[in-house]
C-alpha cells in the first residue's frame, strides 16, 4: 500500500491525492484500495471547498440563466414579474425583486428561493 492518509495542506498534496484518486479509480467497494479512495474523496472534498470556494449566483444572473435554459423572452417574464418596464428595471439591476416576484420565480421557474433572496450587484455603469 502506498503512504499514509494525512490532510491535504498544499497544492502539492493536492496534487499527489489527485494521482492516487487515479490510480485507484474503480476500486471496489469494501476493500482496502476502495476505502482508501473514499477517505480521498472525502479530504480532495474538504480540500478543494476551502480552497476553491463558489459563491451563489447573483439573482439576476441566476434569472437570466434560467431564461437562457427554458428559451424565454423578456416578455415571458411579464406573468412572474409584472409589466413590461417592471421586467428591465429588475434585469437592469434599477429594482428589487419582491417577495411576491421571489415566490413566483422560484414557483414558475424553479429557481431557488435562497438565491433569489440574496443581494443583487450593482447596476452597470452605462
Amino acid at each position: 500500500m502506498t503512504a499514509e492518509l494525512r490532510p491535504i495542506r498544499s497544492e502539492e498534496n493536492y496534487e499527489d491525492a489527485l494521482a492516487e484518486v487515479e490510480r485507484l479509480w474503480g476500486a471496489a467497494g469494501g476493500t482496502p484500495e476502495g476505502d482508501r479512495l473514499d477517505i480521498l474523496a472525502t479530504l480532495i472534498d474538504a480540500y478543494e471547498a476551502r480552497t476553491f470556494p463558489i459563491d451563489p449566483p447573483d439573482p439576476i444572473d441566476a434569472i437570466r440563466f434560467r431564461m437562457e435554459q427554458q428559451g424565454l423572452t423578456r416578455k415571458d417574464l411579464e406573468p412572474i414579474i409584472g409589466p413590461r418596464g417592471r421586467v428591465a428595471e429588475v434585469l437592469g439591476r434599477r429594482r428589487a425583486l419582491s417577495i411576491d416576484m421571489i415566490r413566483r420565480l422560484h414557483d414558475e421557474l424553479g429557481i431557488s428561493a435562497d438565491i433569489l433572496i440574496r443581494p443583487t450587484r450593482r447596476p452597470e455603469a452605462a
